[in-house]
């Protein structure tokens, strides 16, 4: 199983360290998640006039926001199913505010990388049809996160 992850930094602030970490965080994401075939997704970091403007775009909510993402692979009520997916699989694409990543960090108390780490896992269980509307969805998609960021060793320390 191979993860194909295309990273654009948009505001050219991410050391390459970071986003090869980010790329290792995912590749381990998609083990710990089980994806099946080759799979693609994107990653873009933005600042938060970027995301406030697709927040307003897609979501109708007029403010930044930390994180957005794009399920290319989401079915939706009366439209006609995909019948011999594409190989390779796209998941769709991430979107994160750096801004937000970092008043997170702090708001939260722990590094940059965990508060990156978080954004970046919380996408991806998006793409993979994990959500948070409902309490119990919440808690699940929170167990889940929980546990691919300790598992790959990235703790709230």
């Amino acid at each position: 199983m191979m993860l194909t992850i295309d990273l654009f930094d948009e505001t050219d602030q991410l050391k390459t360290e970071i986003l090869e970490d980010l790329q290792a965080l995912l590749q381990h994401a998609a083990i710990e998640e089980n994806v099946q075939n080759e799979a693609e997704l994107s990653v873009t970091f933005v600042n938060d006039e970027k995301i406030q403007q697709i927040n307003a775009d897609y979501r109708g909510i007029d403010k930044p926001t930390d994180v957005i993402s794009f399920a290319l692979e989401d079915e939706v009520k009366g439209e006609a199913r995909i019948v011999n997916a594409p190989t390779p699989l796209m998941l769709g694409d991430i979107i994160i505010s750096i801004d937000k990543a970092k008043e997170q960090a702090e708001e939260y108390d722990h590094s940059y990388m965990r508060e990156l780490g978080f954004l970046v896992i919380h996408g991806f269980l998006h793409l993979l049809g994990y959500d948070h509307i409902h309490e119990q969805q919440e808690k699940e998609m929170f167990i889940r996160q929980e546990a691919i960021l300790e598992s790959y060793g990235l703790t709230r320390s």
